[in-house]
């Protein structure tokens, strides 16, 4: 048999030609972009056709059977000095395309990575076309008419010029039996006569199948369009772009840490997930490291530069734009600088705004920019928006500065902007997504605006009605930074004042104590600049007082002297304006009388001057007609009262404060006082026994969404609320938002969650649940062990634990101390709990007080539902009354309380005691201990 007489296509010439050399199929396949697979079937069609007994003797005749055309080379690819990396997806969807359409064109910007995908997806395809893969780089190709094109192409098919024949025709014809793959390779600068060659080529050529790659699409009929993304970046620190930053940097032997790829995957994501942007970020790891990179993504175009390179393109992001930049008309390039200036996706409305030219130029100019990949389209009912890649933006806000255009540009973005948020003040029901849609633009018009004084009083309008918006966007943080953005850019300083009132009342709603006393503070000295000192008066009170009132959101906290002098200074101030007057008194009922029981307040303040100073305070607020300055009063009534011993005047004070609030806008002020108020009426309807409703407030603390970067601190109280009424579900739910908000938050050591800490501590000891128990009492810990723990709440929730273990003696000896020796520790919320667990702790100890302890306990907590059942319940154990004993399980169930309920049965016994633990082991609790004396009756 002879080499005429064998039919061997060229794909099996190849193959066998390699087999020649020796080499293994892997080898082949890596020479040739084709599989192993492949490889291994074309080996048994050559040992068919040529009735070779083994691969061996196949090998020996390669030089015999191998037909050479020198007319038609065998198409090589490009090998790639680079691993592709990633994009399983994309080559996958691309391969499936070049299947069932005869030309498709790869479309992205420049640097996104087109051409390592052809390549890579015509490797792969090269098996499943016969005559193999050709491949053509046109950028070397600079006259645009048809006839170059074909002239590059016939160049890598190796054909050369034949007389009477043009370039075109010998291509047609060399092609036009071929079942082949033309890759024709960045087609942006000549897509004009690559459209008008491949009409001819394709109807020329049936069996041909042809792949593009371009920044802009080829606008003919048959093209078939695939969008290259960008590299993934989902899955953070696992995506196809921080694999594609690894893999580079590796190949510097330079790798990073593992921990580090979070921190890499937020640097890709500024890079918007341009591979060529990846690449030379990469390659700038081993001088800059990952925060020099962070820090020079400000400036991206000059940081994304690497060395010499045979394609000056991807020299750099600046190169590979220039390329695109150049294949502008000048009204395009004019329109690519001036909507640089937007931030976020952006519309044919909001440029014709900004760029200064009339609607269906900039209509027609950006579906242009768009075509050539400098802008993704996103099309949803009847809005149209665009959006340009970071280092786009970038690259045109520099010609924006070269043209001398930018303080022009500019400042129409800041009045459009302007305009925006004056939009945004009215209510519509897709006002969120319009605000976010503008907020990115209007920071950028702010960073603008704000350090040019001609366009302060701009800035300054800006920047305060960004603060209003971002907070009913709950954007809390963002709001209190831009209010005092405002107070600094403002004119006159009764604005300043007034905006840094604000500002402090933001604070005061992320729990920022010292940021309140620092606002107020400032505040009174802008008042005091324009002489109004009534203000100034109302400031420095209010600061001081808010030191006191808020103690445990400090994290510095003023000493007692310091906000005395204050007080002092406030009174001087005042004279006869009412309202400084009333902010006086406040300040005098809080500070001197220590209404508010502050960390730093006097160690016995007398309660006959507490409340004096509070009825005060609450009178000439109530004169001022200020529903805050009343709320604020009443919190104060609230403290004296429960200094007093009466929690249910405290809890109807506490509840007035609510009801009075309810109903005012949602002011950063207004919104403050109503979150205090909130926590308050949970805490004083808990020292009442009124759980319903103290499960309803702690409900609207916990789900308000100005508190969501403070979970630890807004779900405290329900918790407490619940482990209190036994709902171990709910306590164990909202215990792990506590604990991964409060870990969030750098594990801060505030003694105010105590509390909260001790209540989960307690369930999980009721559920037997030891390791979680002392982890928890590791966070307890943490917090520290002030007094109101070793006397108030720690002492409840410790014998509530205790006597569930039947261990009485240890839960008498944990409250030991008498109400009244411990009585600044155990007031507002814990007093009735803890005389009715000490009197219950005393009858089931068998103390020989336990009859007078009970005769106090009674007197203490009448009218408490859920304490006056335990007093009732522990009077009933000592009589041995067992219908007065189960008497009190449907008081419990009755006040909400399901634990105590089925507690009550246990400690009934006899039949009771079955349905008691089972109604325990619903709750999700450990068996209890019975009694060690149950009633014999």
């Amino acid at each position: 048999m002879t080499a005429t007489t064998v039919e061997i296509s060229a794909r099996e010439s190849e193959v066998l030609a390699l087999l020649g050399e020796h080499l293994s199929n892997a080898e082949i396949g890596a020479r040739l972009f084709i599989s192993v697979r492949t490889v291994e079937s074309h080996v048994s069609s050559l040992l068919r056709k040529v009735d070779a007994p083994d691969r061996r003797a196949l090998a020996q005749r390669a030089a015999e059977l191998t037909r050479v055309d020198r007319t038609h080379p065998a198409p090589v690819l490009p090998k790639p000095l680079t691993s592709f990396v990633g994009r399983s997806q994309e080559r996958a969807e691309l391969a499936e395309m070049i299947k069932t359409q005869r030309q498709v064109t790869a479309l992205g910007p420049g640097g996104v990575g087109k051409t390592r995908l052809a390549l890579a997806v015509a490797a792969d395809a090269a098996g499943e076309f016969a005559d193999g893969v050709w491949f053509v780089d046109l950028v070397p190709v600079s006259d645009p008419g048809a006839g170059a094109v074909a002239g590059a192409i016939a160049a890598a098919l190796g054909l050369g010029e034949q007389p009477g024949r043009g370039m075109d025709e010998s291509v047609f014809t060399a092609l036009a039996d071929r079942h082949a793959l033309l890759v024709l390779d960045n087609c942006e600068h000549v897509r004009d006569g690559v459209a008008l060659f491949l009409d001819r080529l394709l109807a020329t050529c049936p069996r041909l199948t042809v792949l593009a790659t371009s920044r802009a699409r080829l606008m003919v009929p048959f093209e078939r369009v695939y969008q290259v993304p960008s590299m993934s970046l989902a899955g953070e620190g696992e995506s196809d772009a921080v694999a594609l930053f690894l893999d580079r940097v590796a190949e510097l032997r330079w790798p990073p840490d593992a921990v580090l790829r979070e921190h890499i995957a937020t640097v890709c994501e500024r890079l918007d997930g341009v591979a060529l942007a990846i690449e030379l970020a990469a390659a700038r790891w081993p001088t800059l490291g990952l925060d020099g990179l962070t820090a020079g993504l400000s400036d991206q175009l000059r940081m994304l530069s690497g060395g010499p390179r045979a394609d000056d393109r991807h020299r750099s992001v600046r190169a590979a734009l220039d390329w695109s930049h150049a294949l502008l008309d000048p009204a395009d390039q004019a329109l690519l600088r001036r909507m640089s200036v937007f931030v976020a996706p952006f519309t044919v409305e909001a440029v014709t705004a900004v760029a200064g030219t009339d609607r269906g130029a900039v209509s027609d100019g950006l579906a242009r920019l768009a075509e050539q990949s400098l802008l993704a389209v996103t099309a949803s009912g009847t809005t149209t928006e665009y959006r340009a890649l970071e280092t786009i933006r970038q690259y045109g806000a520099e010609r924006l500065a070269e043209a001398g255009e930018l303080d022009d540009v500019r400042l129409r973005h800041l009045r459009w902007c302007l305009a925006k948020t004056a939009e945004l003040a009215v209510a519509r029901p897709d006002w969120r997504a319009r605000f976010d849609a503008t907020a990115d633009d209007v920071r950028a018009a702010l960073a603008w605006a704000a350090d040019r004084p001609e366009q302060r009083t701009d800035a300054y309008r800006l920047a305060r009605s960004f603060a209003e918006l971002s907070f009913t966007r709950t954007y809390a943080g963002e709001s209190q930074l831009r209010y005092e953005q405002a107070a600094a850019l403002a004119d006159d300083p009764a604005d300043a004042a007034a905006t840094l009132r604000l500002a402090a009342a933001v604070a005061g709603c992320r729990m920022r104590g010292d940021d309140m006393y620092r606002l107020h503070r400032a505040a009174a000295d802008a008042a005091r600049r324009v002489g109004d000192n009534a203000a100034a008066a109302c400031d420095l009170a209010t600061a001081a007082t808010n030191a006191h009132r808020f103690w445990s959101k400090f994290e510095h906290l003023p000493t007692y002297d310091e906000t005395a002098v204050l007080v002092d200074e406030a009174r001087e101030l005042a004279g006869d304006d009412p309202a400084a007057q009333a902010a006086v008194a406040l300040a005098e009922a809080g500070v001197l009388a220590d209404a508010f029981g502050a960390a730093q307040g006097p160690a016995d303040n007398a309660v006959e001057d507490t409340t004096a100073r509070t009825h005060r305070a609450v009178e000439l607020a109530a004169r001022t007609g200020d529903p805050l300055a009343e709320s604020a009063a009443l919190d104060a009534l609230t403290g004296a009262q429960s200094w007093a011993g009466d929690a249910f005047a405290a809890a109807a004070t506490a509840r007035r404060r609510v009801a009075l609030l309810s109903s005012l806008p949602d002011t950063p002020a207004a919104t403050h006082e109503l979150l205090d108020a909130l926590g308050m009426a949970t805490e004083a309807a808990l020292g009442a026994g009124d759980l319903p409703a103290a499960r309803r407030w702690a409900r609207r603390l916990a789900e308000h969404p100005l508190l969501a970067e403070v979970g630890h601190r807004a779900t405290s109280w329900l918790l407490v609320t619940d482990a209190l009424a036994g709902d171990v579900d709910d306590v164990l739910t909202a215990g792990d938002r506590f604990l991964e908000a409060w870990q969030r938050a750098g594990s801060p050591a505030r003694s105010v969650l105590g509390p909260a800490v001790a209540a989960v501590a307690m369930i999980h000891g009721l559920r037997d649940d030891h390791d979680a128990r002392r982890d928890w009492n590791a966070v307890l810990r943490q917090l520290g062990t002030p007094p109101e723990h070793t006397y108030g709440y720690g002492a409840v929730f410790d014998a509530l634990g205790l006597l569930h273990e039947g261990q009485p003696d240890l839960a008498l000896r944990r409250t030991a101390p008498e109400p009244a020796d411990v009585w600044k520790w155990v007031t507002w919320i814990w007093h009735h709990w803890y005389v009715a667990l000490r009197a219950e702790a005393a009858v089931l100890a068998d103390h020989p007080n336990a009859a007078d302890r009970l005769t106090e306990a009674r007197a203490a907590v009448a009218g408490n539902p859920v304490a006056a059942a335990i007093v009732a319940r522990a009077q009933a154990l000592h009589d041995d009354d067992r219908e007065r004993l189960l008497a009190t399980a449907a008081e419990f169930d009755a006040a909400g309380c399901r634990y105590q309920s089925a507690r009550t049965l246990v400690l009934a016994g006899g039949e009771h005691a079955n349905r008691g633990a089972a109604a325990v082991a619903e709750l999700g609790l450990a068996p209890m201990v019975p009694a060690p004396h149950p009633p014999r009756r």
